[in-house]
């Protein structure tokens, strides 16, 4: 399995690799010095080690910072270790916990109705063009204090940060320097006159306002990216799969833990990654230091181990499971996952509402 190539993840015959990888060899050497991390436990495991791997020297295969000689970009909370990760995360996490994020589920249903209301009726719709990517970038939009006159360059702003690592053409690297000045100006605006959204609060704390700015592009690239993969690849799990679907429509109230399925079975984010500071074994495999290892979360999402012999199968109703590891685990667990679980489910609920038998084309 190349993962070091552009479409590898879409690969028709993926997850079969996986699951031979997972059997016959569930810490595989890719590339050299590159292991596939490809059990649950595993994965959970290297996770929590901050003592053996590290996230300071890139979390992504074609990561900036793992090339010779580069060090990760300043204020990005995915590339810290402890002790400094703790802090940086105690001071940016008060408004994305459960208590925080609740009162914003009246503001993710209006962002949600305008946009399901704004849609054609009898009519073919792109659905990540008209829902899965406009619910996620407005959302943070309005969490950062965006304007909604800003709110066109915002997406068009995402899609570029999104893009960039793939296709750093003039015209894309030119959106991303463009977004990078626009909060520049935002922070400077806030700092001067506070308001009553999230830039306002982190121009309080101790943290620069270069760290601010990472902060606003990590926050968007990643809360952007990760759930809108949700709505779409939930959005086409439930057409392939009607009587799922008839279910949650009869039963609206078992879509959290529908959502939950979803985030498992989809996995928005399907592989992130770590660093050996040091010698260390992994299953029967010992990965040297410098080593970089792969957690291929789409894997561990469908370990036999973990969640029996249906783990491949989508089950919306399954009720005893362990919890995915779809936001990760450990030190690294996802900010914004109660955000981005009411967002799937908000959206999930109006679409079967208003369309309980759209279909594909």
């Amino acid at each position: 399995m190349k993962i070091d190539r552009p479409g590898a993840f879409n690969d028709p015959d993926y997850y079969d690799a996986l699951a031979t990888l997972r059997r016959e060899s569930p810490v595989f050497e890719c590339l050299p010095k590159t292991w596939l991390i490809t059990k649950y436990d595993h994965i959970r495991a290297i996770s929590r080690d901050t003592e053996n791997f590290s996230s300071a020297r890139g979390v992504l295969v074609n990561d900036s910072a793992r090339r010779p000689g580069a060090s990760a970009p300043i204020g990005s909370i995915l590339h810290m270790d402890p002790p400094e990760h703790a802090d940086y995360r105690r001071i940016v996490s008060r408004d994305f916990t459960p208590r925080a994020t609740g009162p914003m589920e009246a503001q993710i249903q209006a962002i949600a109705d305008r946009v399901f209301d704004g849609l054609p009726r009898g009519e073919e719709i792109d659905f990540v063009e008209h829902v899965a990517s406009p619910v996620p970038v407005t959302v943070i939009a309005e969490l950062l204090g965006v304007s909604g006159a800003d709110l066109a360059d915002f997406r068009k702003w995402s899609d570029a940060m999104i893009e960039v690592s793939d296709n750093p053409s003039p015209e894309i690297v030119s959106l991303v320097i463009e977004f990078a000045r626009f909060l520049e100006q935002e922070i400077a605006a806030r700092t001067a006159m506070p308001r009553d959204d999230m830039i306002s609060v982190l121009t309080q704390s101790t943290l620069t306002p270069q760290e601010i700015q990472m902060f606003c592009i990590t926050l968007l690239v990643a809360g952007n990216e990760t759930t809108r993969h949700l709505l779409s690849g939930g959005a086409e799990a439930l057409a392939a799969h009607p009587d799922q679907r008839a279910h949650l429509v009869a039963n609206p109230a078992a879509m959290p833990g529908a959502v939950e399925e979803l985030l498992r079975w989809v996995t928005p984010i399907q592989a992130m990654g770590r660093t050996a500071t040091t010698d260390v074994e992994v299953g029967a495999e010992t990965l040297k230091s410098g080593d970089f290892a792969v957690l291929m979360y789409a894997s561990g999402n469908r370990d036999e181990d973990a969640y029996g012999p249906s783990a491949s199968e989508l089950d919306v109703m399954r009720t005893t499971s362990p919890a995915n590891v779809t936001f990760g685990f450990g030190e690294h667990n996802c900010l914004g996952a109660p955000l981005a679980r009411m967002e799937g489910r908000i959206v999930f609920e109006q679409l079967l509402r208003r369309f309980p038998d759209y279909e594909l084309v």
